[in-house]
């Protein structure tokens, strides 16, 4: 009798942990890496469009100073060493659970650009922390989390943290 070939064993399943300063964006990295220990992770964070970015060009000055490029460079510069600072943090967190996690940062508006990188980095699983906001606030500032479980090509896990 010829044995069998065992099946091959499953891909592994790429995870995409989005990231910011909050606490709960913390805690759904950490509950990632203590229930689902990913072998391939990623950890993505959004940098912000530099609200001096909006200035036109050739716009009228708008108070005693003006919106110089250099200043434009400085704050966009200081936006991306913190982007950089709190994926390094993620990075050695992940370390500490025995992951080698790879970062990636972008530009954009938070909902959009995550369900962006998700489907161009063709994660299998995203995660996002809930911020738990209530529907007034929801209502005005948006849900990152439920935006993406309702437009990224992705599962979605929204990690709540327990009160």
């Amino acid at each position: 009798m010829a044995a069998q070939a065992a099946p091959p064993p499953p891909p592994e399943q790429k995870m995409m942990v989005a990231i910011d300063e909050s606490e709960c964006s913390h805690y759904a990295l950490e509950w990632a890496l203590r229930n689902l220990a990913p072998r391939r992770l990623i950890l993505f964070t959004v940098q912000p469009f530099s609200p001096l970015s909006y200035l036109p060009a050739g716009s009228p000055p708008v108070g005693p100073s003006v919106a110089s490029p250099e200043l434009i460079r400085s704050v966009t510069e200081h936006q991306r060493q913190l982007a950089q600072a709190l994926v390094d943090k993620a990075k050695a967190i992940c370390a500490e659970h025995g992951v080698d996690a790879e970062t990636a940062i972008e530009v954009g508006d938070p909902k959009e650009t995550i369900c962006e990188a998700a489907e161009k980095l063709n994660v299998d699983l995203l995660i996002l922390g809930s911020h738990s906001r209530g529907p007034i606030q929801r209502f005005f500032l948006g849900s990152v989390s439920n935006y993406c479980s309702h437009h990224a090509k992705c599962p979605v896990l929204v990690v709540k943290k327990k009160e």
